[in-house]
């Protein structure tokens, strides 16, 4: 059906087409918004491929951080292991020379090697606890029993075995025996 207000006209080679002002100004909008909408779609598309660059970066330093800690720590116990072989040396030319040796060269060899083992502790940052006349700290000892004594109460009065820190980390705390009120 042909709606009879409408006009189908196509203008020929020589007619010319007017243009109303109303459509000239909205055809220049419509140009500088699809300018606008290209410009944008393309920063839009920059920031989507820098975004993704950006989660790579991040990926590979999170990858490359856990690589480096892992070869520190294996280093590390690497570097520990090296110093205990040295003590474990030392051990056991004592043992091999202990049948020609008299007990002072014995007594000095042990005390080398407990040097070595010092050292190697340093080293590993391991610290030891030795408490005596301290006062009495749960979080670092373990107290065996206690005694009456002169000392102050709680007072550390023998260790029985020393305690070990880590890098300030409880590894083994120091048993002792501690002092109670006499009674």
């Amino acid at each position: 059906m042909k709606d009879p207000n409408f006009e189908s006209h196509t203008a020929g080679p020589d007619e010319k087409t007017t243009v109303l002002p109303e459509t000239a100004v909205a055809l220049v909008e419509m140009e500088r918004l699809q300018g606008e909408l290209a410009a944008s779609e393309e920063r839009a598309k920059s920031h989507w491929e820098q975004y993704l660059r950006a989660l790579a970066d991040v990926d590979n330093v999170r990858k490359r951080a856990a690589k480096d800690l892992e070869s520190t720590r294996q280093f590390a116990v690497e570097k520990f292991a090296q110093d205990l072989i040295a003590v474990k040396d030392s051990l056991e030319l004592g043992i091999a020379n202990s049948g020609n040796a008299d007990l002072a060269s014995l007594v000095e060899g042990q005390n080398a090697t407990l040097r070595l083992l010092a050292k190697a502790f340093e080293k590993a940052q391991i610290e030891e606890i030795n408490p005596e006349g301290q006062p009495f700290n749960p979080e670092l000892h373990e107290a065996m029993m206690t005694q009456p004594a002169d000392a102050p109460a709680n007072t550390v009065l023998s260790v029985i075995q020393r305690g070990y820190l880590l890098n300030g980390r409880l590894l083994r705390p120091a048993r002792v025996v501690v002092s109670a009120p006499k009674g």
